[in-house]
């Protein structure tokens, strides 16, 4: 039997129409303020502080041999061997090898255990929280935003290889450790170069070249234009700690279930990544500083949290970097391997023709 044509038209019009969309979630506000960037600026500004005290104290220390004793003597503060990385990778192969801690720079092995535990259960959090480095970087790329109205973005097809030579200079760095014997080690620490590897560092800083603060000034200019371009592209450090974070059981989650989709957690993270389109957030350039949760206005929709969406508060993420920086160091001073066994007569004889001294 033929359909007749205003039989057909109602169907017609029905099939014609969009689907209609789906309800628009309404998200559970949070409740209170967030108080994370509070209290990781808190944490930046005190090892900030922590870092100027160390550095201060070793100009004292230095300019007291440099004087010839007319200056007051001030003892030589262990911490800053944290600014020798290549020292601590080679302690903590010698201690692998020979079970033994180096009497030369063995703070520096005692403090990158202590950031690469913190790198593996709290993911790249050294970076955000702690890095004296990482809190400059941050600041001058806020200064950019502050001063540009927005930072500028690398293209994607730029910035992935640029993000590699990060990993390549580590990788050069631990390729040269890895292949020295623990005698190789012990012969290059106790030579005159490794004992005062510290003061040929402060003198760098203290007498650029001008190529050295052409460069500087270069990556301060880029660190304004694009947010962390010395973290993001260029340090090796960085990449070690990204490298432990992949395998921490902490990342950030995202409960789709509770997310509105706002996109607010992927244009605040300052690693620029896709948070607002992941569950979990497993990339190594992950630093847990927590920026994206700050901005989430859904309660519960992200969080920094273990397996079995076991939330990590900031506060206990705080408690847990200071438990665990503290302690190491702590346990280093107690068993009397903190410091760095060189006489003052060492320094006396070698300081005068430190410019002399070539790397070995």
């Amino acid at each position: 039997m033929a359909v007749a044509e205003k039989d057909l038209l109602p169907l017609l019009q029905e099939s014609s129409c969009p689907p209609p969309c789906p309800p628009r979630k309404k998200p559970v506000r949070r409740a209170g303020r967030d108080w994370s960037q509070p209290l990781r600026r808190l944490i930046q500004g005190l090892f900030l502080a922590l870092n100027i005290l160390l550095g201060l104290q070793f100009v004292l220390f230095v300019r007291y041999f440099e004087s010839g004793a007319r200056t007051a003597h001030v003892s030589r503060p262990a911490g800053v061997e944290g600014y020798l990385p290549i020292a601590g990778l080679m302690n903590l192969k010698y201690f692998l090898i020979t079970r033994k801690v180096s009497i030369i720079h063995p703070a520096a092995m005692f403090l990158l255990i202590a950031f690469l535990l913190i790198s593996f259960i709290f993911r790249k959090a050294f970076c955000s929280w702690l890095c004296p480095v990482g809190t400059l970087s941050e600041a001058l790329w806020k200064l950019g935003r502050k001063l540009l109205k927005e930072n500028w973005s690398m293209p994607r097809w730029l910035d992935i290889p640029l993000r590699g030579l990060k990993y390549l200079i580590f990788g050069l760095f631990l390729y040269a450790v890895t292949a020295m014997s623990a005698t190789s080690i012990e012969a290059f620490l106790s030579s005159p170069y490794g004992v005062v590897a510290d003061v040929k560092m402060l003198n760098f800083f203290r007498y650029l070249s001008e190529t050295a603060a052409a460069t500087l000034l270069a990556l301060v200019v880029l660190s304004i234009l694009y947010q962390n371009f010395w973290c993001r592209y260029l340090c090796p450090y960085g990449a070690l700690m990204g490298l432990a974070s992949l395998f921490s059981p902490s990342r950030i989650r995202r409960d789709p279930d509770l997310c509105i989709d706002c996109a607010k957690c992927a244009k605040a993270c300052p690693s620029l990544l896709a948070v607002d389109k992941l569950i979990n957030v497993r990339s190594a350039e992950c630093t847990a500083c927590l920026e994206c949760v700050a901005v989430c206005p859904a309660q519960g929709a992200l969080q920094l949290s273990l397996p079995r969406r076991r939330r990590i508060p900031a506060w206990v993420l705080a408690a847990g970097l200071a438990i665990l920086f503290l302690g190491i160091v702590g346990c280093a001073k107690l068993a009397g391997t903190w410091e760095s066994h060189i006489p003052d007569a060492v320094y006396v004889h070698i300081l005068p023709m430190i410019n002399q001294l070539q790397h070995p």
